[in-house]
């Protein structure tokens, strides 16, 4: 009878508890991590599904540096091989990884593009200039993507760290989840050198 009385208390008690507790909470915004997590994806998806169409019309340029292509292709290839699940959001390592892929397309992709400037037949190529608004309009869904996705974290980050909801993300194995970061952070965090000097 007492244990009865004893199990019917604990349970009660249990589900005050997670009524009250933040449970639901980490629920929601799990979900709209993953979600703005999705976007991003998708964006980094359409980039990738360009970049064969730029080389392409690229390649016509008889002249054009060989090895910035490579460079563009290699990325690319580098940046879609990472297999992307939701479970990525939990691995720190598996995340640095994708992002570094991501960079490294980001930086080949404008090298490619400064490169082209010297190239009058390709800044007189309507196709190539499609493929160029195109791009930076995916770079720019990329900006937002990734902000919203960094919004999401900080909220979820923010419960599973406040006091109670942090007894709720132990027993629960709630963990925080790791946010983008800026790929040059030590770079632009040095403030730039000036030279008034005349040469």
């Amino acid at each position: 009878m007492i244990l009865r009385y004893f199990k019917f208390f604990l349970l009660t008690w249990m589900a005050v508890l997670l009524s009250g507790c933040g449970y639901n909470e980490f629920q929601r915004l799990d979900e709209q991590t993953k979600s703005a997590w999705s976007e991003v994806l998708n964006q980094y998806q359409r980039r990738a599904d360009l970049v064969p169409n730029i080389v392409a019309t690229v390649k016509g340029e008889a002249a054009f540096e060989q090895e910035t292509l490579t460079r563009v292709i290699e990325a690319r290839a580098s940046a879609t091989s990472i297999k992307v699940t939701p479970e990525t959001l939990n691995d720190p390592a598996t995340f640095q990884k994708f992002q570094q892929a991501q960079s490294g397309l980001s930086s080949a992709l404008s090298r490619l593009l400064a490169v082209s400037e010297n190239y009058p037949n390709l800044k007189s190529n309507q196709g190539f200039q499609d493929l160029r608004v195109q791009l930076e309009g995916t770079e720019n869904r990329i900006a937002v993507a990734r902000n919203r996705y960094i919004q999401a974290v900080q909220q979820y980050n923010v419960l599973t760290r406040s006091f109670p909801n942090n007894l709720t993300a132990m027993v629960f194995n709630y963990q925080v989840k790791p946010s983008l970061a800026v790929e040059n952070e030590a770079q632009i965090s040095k403030p730039p050198s000036v030279n008034f000097e005349k040469k």
